[in-house]
């Protein structure tokens, strides 16, 4: 289903109205996705660490040409409701710690007939970065880390689509030993075991 890009950009409130009164899609309305991204894969960096070891965790989006995304938070206000959403799991073998990152090198337009004067968005390639500690309860093996919610939004030239769930995980070796956390994270990870 397609929505028109005025539609699009109305207020969160409003997308759940605009959808249920946008007409039926045309027949491979529904294939935008397929059209639109080339992949999207999440990695750790490193791949391998200690418990204690803050490593980062990437989600890239490779999109098709035409076709652009946007970041996980808009400077506009009137654009707040275009972005991606990241949500992360709870403590587990690791610990998100920090803010998501956005892509650096956002391009911006406006969008007069929304009232948006800054409107920022990402052509092609975006990689989202956050940080993570390894758990130092985390035992040694493989893990894979699922994110609980990955919406993508994803517009062409004339056309905004409604946001897609896409399934996010990544792995990542735990290695025997340990290493201190890193002062600016070490409160956060003792309150995330704290609360286990």
């Amino acid at each position: 289903m397609r929505l028109n890009r005025t539609l699009a950009l109305v207020p969160a409130a409003g997308i759940a109205l605009a959808l249920a009164l946008a007409p039926a899609s045309r027949a491979g309305g529904q294939k935008w996705y397929e059209r639109a991204v080339k992949k999207v894969e999440a990695s750790f960096s490193p791949a391998e660490a200690k418990p204690g070891q803050t490593v980062t965790f990437s989600v890239t989006v490779e999109l098709n040409e035409g076709f652009h995304t946007y970041p996980t938070a808009q400077a506009d206000k009137a654009a707040e409701g275009m972005v991606n959403v990241l949500k992360f799991p709870a403590a587990g073998a690791v610990i998100f710690v920090g803010a998501v990152e956005d892509p650096k090198g956002a391009l911006t337009k406006a969008e007069p007939e929304a009232g948006i004067k800054e409107m920022r968005y990402y052509p092609g390639t975006a990689t989202f970065t956050r940080k993570a500690v390894v758990s130092p309860r985390a035992a040694a093996g493989p893990v894979a880390v699922k994110l609980e919610a990955f919406k993508l939004s994803v517009c062409d030239k004339e056309n905004c689509f409604p946001p897609k769930a896409v399934p996010v995980e990544a792995s990542l070796k735990v290695l025997t030993g340990s290493v201190e956390v890193e002062k600016q994270y070490a409160e956060e990870v003792a309150k995330a075991l704290a609360a286990k």
